[in-house]
């Protein structure tokens, strides 16, 4: 399972932010980290709306304040190496994954807005990369054809997604999980891009079997920018991926009922039942279930075969509460 840290807009342009983020996502559990490319003049166009949730600045004008320069973005991919953890990229334009390409990055997500963008896809396939590819905002043809494009990556998955932020858990999708994975069988597996604002749409994906799990990251909630405002902080995405990695740990260690039950038989003989007399008994009487109670601990014979002993005789003089034995019979 990997656990996908996406960073966004989070360092605001800063290399040194970008850099710290990095530690930070390997330490509280994450596999890879992922950064967004863009290349305001190869992917917009000056006056190009904001979306809803962030209209603080110009759109355009973001991309070029909070890009980084291809040297830049070499030193994160390497950093990235140096703490552990794998560089994944979302390119904007052609030219996004020709820089990509030239640092040495071998992961790119295709986002959500970028599913019909069958060009860049045609370009990103020749990479011969594993590709992740967001649903976020996504009908089941554009999909499709988005799988045909992209023929010829070294891995594809597909990540279930809705590009709401935050979004609302009834929106969450997970139910697709199932269903994508059906649908695109060749496919290397499904993923779950988690826009929600809690934990249990991730553990949820991840049981339904999401083999990619992706959060976005902050330093804190009241960072500036499109991204940290939807984000977990540090001690929320520790948890969060605990818990994914809990519920992978559960998935794929099977548990043997018998063999369970052999192993805790101290825990048996101390909450089971044993068969007792239910009062002074003499030698040659017939049991009965009149004769009979059942009383931890479980140590004598079980309260299972009581059937067994109802009509046997007694051997001797029983004292009430004690716990019978097969040698208490004739």
């Amino acid at each position: 399972m990997e656990i996908i840290a996406e960073i966004g807009s989070v360092h605001d342009g800063s290399l040194g932010n970008a850099r710290k983020i990095i530690e930070l996502a390997s330490r509280i559990g994450a596999s890879v980290v992922k950064f967004q490319v863009h290349i305001a003049e190869h992917e917009s166009l000056e006056n190009a709306p904001s979306p809803e949730h962030f209209k603080d600045e110009p759109r355009y004008e973001y991309f070029r304040r909070t890009a980084f320069s291809e040297n830049e973005w070499q030193l994160l991919l390497e950093h990235c190496q140096a703490q552990g953890v794998r560089f994944l990229a979302s390119p904007f334009s052609i030219e996004a994954v020709d820089l990509l390409d030239r640092i040495g990055c071998n992961m790119y997500k295709v986002a959500s807005g970028e599913v019909t963008n069958i060009p860049m896809l045609h370009h990103l396939a020749k990479k011969g990369a594993s590709v992740y590819l967001s649903t976020g905002m996504s009908t089941w043809s554009e999909i499709d054809n988005a799988v045909l494009a992209l023929e010829g990556c070294a891995e594809l998955f597909i990540m279930q997604c809705t590009s709401a932020y935050p979004c609302p858990v009834e929106m969450a999708g997970v139910n697709l999980i199932t269903e994508l994975r059906e649908r695109y069988k060749g496919c290397n597996g499904v993923g779950f891009s988690d826009h929600t604002e809690g934990l249990a749409a991730g553990v949820t994906a991840r049981v339904l079997g999401a083999v990619v799990i992706e959060k976005h990251l902050t330093f804190s909630k009241d960072m500036y920018g499109s991204d940290a405002p939807y984000a977990l902080e540090p001690e929320q995405f520790k948890a969060y991926c605990n818990a994914l990695k809990e519920a992978h740990m559960m998935m794929t260690c099977h548990v043997d009922k018998d063999d369970v039950a052999s192993s805790m038989r101290g825990m048996k003989d101390a909450f089971e039942k044993s068969i007792v007399a239910r009062r002074s008994l003499r030698n040659g009487v017939k049991l009965q279930m009149t004769d009979i109670a059942f009383k931890k601990p479980g140590t004598g014979l079980s309260a299972a075969r009581y059937k067994e002993f109802i009509g046997r005789s007694i051997n001797k003089d029983i004292p009430e509460n004690h716990m019978f034995s097969e040698g208490d019979f004739k």
